[in-house]
């Protein structure tokens, strides 16, 4: 996220073009995120930067909140740094890849999109911590709504196995 903003839809009067804020600097702030869809849980971090470290710490951070004797599945894209050698992955964490440009498989990419138009949408932020902050207060907004998380990233094809 960062002051360049995302605009989305809204609401508007039919012939009229409703205004909206936009910042042209740049600063940005990068939030990962990983949920549970069958515990409704997640883990996330708002980071400076993109890369194999920074990975790294997320998935630690995920790695935490896999529950006892339980073993996490990471759906991921394509990006550079899910595959980036220089990873420390947790032994409680394997990685499922996706295929290339396929991103309506990938759960998580219906979070993105559902901060993006509830809470992170036209909005102007006077600098990097205030998109910090943000972040933060969206994450955690929708990780206090369980039964959002569920319904937004539940997959048929995707269900825990019991042994």
């Amino acid at each position: 996220m960062g002051q360049q903003g995302t605009l989305t839809r809204i609401w508007a009067r039919r012939g009229t073009r409703p205004r909206a804020s936009r910042d042209r600097r740049y600063a940005w702030a990068y939030l990962f995120g990983a949920v549970c869809p069958e515990r409704a849980v997640g883990a996330g971090l708002v980071l400076p930067y993109v890369n194999a470290e920074a990975m790294s710490l997320h998935l630690q951070e995920i790695s935490r909140h896999v529950a006892s004797g339980a073993h996490a599945v990471l759906v991921l894209d394509g990006a550079g740094w899910h595959g980036a050698a220089a990873l420390t992955i947790p032994d409680n964490i394997s990685f499922l890849p996706l295929p290339s440009y396929s991103p309506e498989l990938n759960p998580v990419e219906n979070v993105w999109e559902y901060l993006r138009q509830n809470q992170l949408s036209l909005r102007v932020w006077p600098g990097f911590e205030a998109i910090v902050e943000t972040c933060c207060q969206a994450w955690n907004a929708l990780m206090a709504m369980p039964e959002r998380i569920a319904s937004i990233t539940r997959r048929e094809w995707a269900r825990p196995v019991t042994a």
